[in-house]
């Protein structure tokens, strides 16, 4: 057995996780960059491409829901919520969310935060699920290039991530969807072959020290607005609006049954799963088929 292949998003939320990769240097796991978001990572989960992904909640939990046997909950990475930014092209007609109704929209792929969140948007507009239509567009470049040739209304995806295209005047932000619960969980395939359970629970005691160091008030107050700056150009005001909502989980192997008993309810409320019955017991950490470890 090699060292671990983590896959993960290259993205400010990230950057506990690059300090960890940088101090360990591929002794016990390799990263694996999945631009196109949490749809990729679990088609690499599902592919054999990776044995652990950070993904997004809701996307990471629908796609259980909906039958993938591919991976399992194992732990939780960032707490607070994900800002959705709805976004259109520099010179459509849509101004507003309630100007989507009935459009297409853009989306990385089937299953990605990216569509889970357009189903929570529809549900907050109050518009039926079984109107909503999507287009594929496979990464950020795609997304933004359909809003601007007409063939999408809008897509959704991190406001900070997109904001350097909102800045270009290279599309415009009609308003946003933060997540109604915590943000990123972390999965593993559930075979010990590629997924070892020693192996998966160091990786992520480790990984909850530089999560700690990094959300430290220290930290805060001095090495992480340079070090996210230096690694993707973001301006420091964006930068520092940024940490003051984000916050990282304590501890990388709990996962909140509450959480998850939240994103089941809402995401079947709007249409997007059916909540499988027993996965998580009230008052006890997770069971069922959602967690291992």
């Amino acid at each position: 057995m090699g060292p671990l292949r983590v896959g993960y998003v290259r993205e400010h939320f990230s950057s506990p996780l690059l300090q960890f990769a940088e101090a360990d240097q591929g002794k016990t796991f390799t990263l694996v960059e999945c631009p196109s978001g949490t749809g990729q990572l679990i088609s690499r989960l599902t592919n054999n491409e990776i044995d652990v992904a950070i993904a997004l909640t809701d996307a990471l939990v629908s796609g259980i829901a909906k039958g993938s046997k591919a991976y399992k909950l194992v732990g939780s990475y960032v707490n607070s919520p994900l800002n959705w930014a709805v976004i259109t092209g520099n010179s459509s007609s849509f101004n507003s969310i309630a100007d989507l109704k009935d459009t297409t929209i853009g989306i990385s792929r089937h299953g990605s935060g990216s569509q889970t969140m357009a189903f929570v948007m529809a549900l907050q507009q109050g518009w039926s699920p079984t109107t909503l239509k999507f287009q594929v567009n496979n990464d950020i470049k795609g997304l933004i290039s359909s809003v601007n040739d007409s063939s999408t209304s809008a897509f959704m995806w991190e406001w900070f991530t997109t904001k350097p295209w909102l800045d270009s005047g290279e599309v415009r932000f009609i308003g946003s969807v933060p997540t109604p619960w915590s943000s990123w969980l972390i999965a593993a395939h559930p075979s010990a072959e590629r997924a070892p359970k020693e192996a998966v629970r160091s990786f992520l005691n480790s990984l909850t020290v530089y999560v700690a160091t990094f959300d430290s008030k220290e930290s805060r107050d001095s090495k992480n607005v340079p070090f996210v700056q230096k690694t993707w150009g973001y301006p420091e005001a964006d930068i520092k609006e940024w940490m003051s909502t984000v916050k990282y989980t304590t501890d990388c192997t709990t996962i909140s049954s509450a959480v998850l008993s939240e994103v089941l309810r809402i995401l079947s409320t709007a249409g997007f799963i059916t909540s499988p019955e027993g996965v998580v017991h009230p008052s006890a950490k997770p069971i069922g088929p959602l967690c291992a470890l």
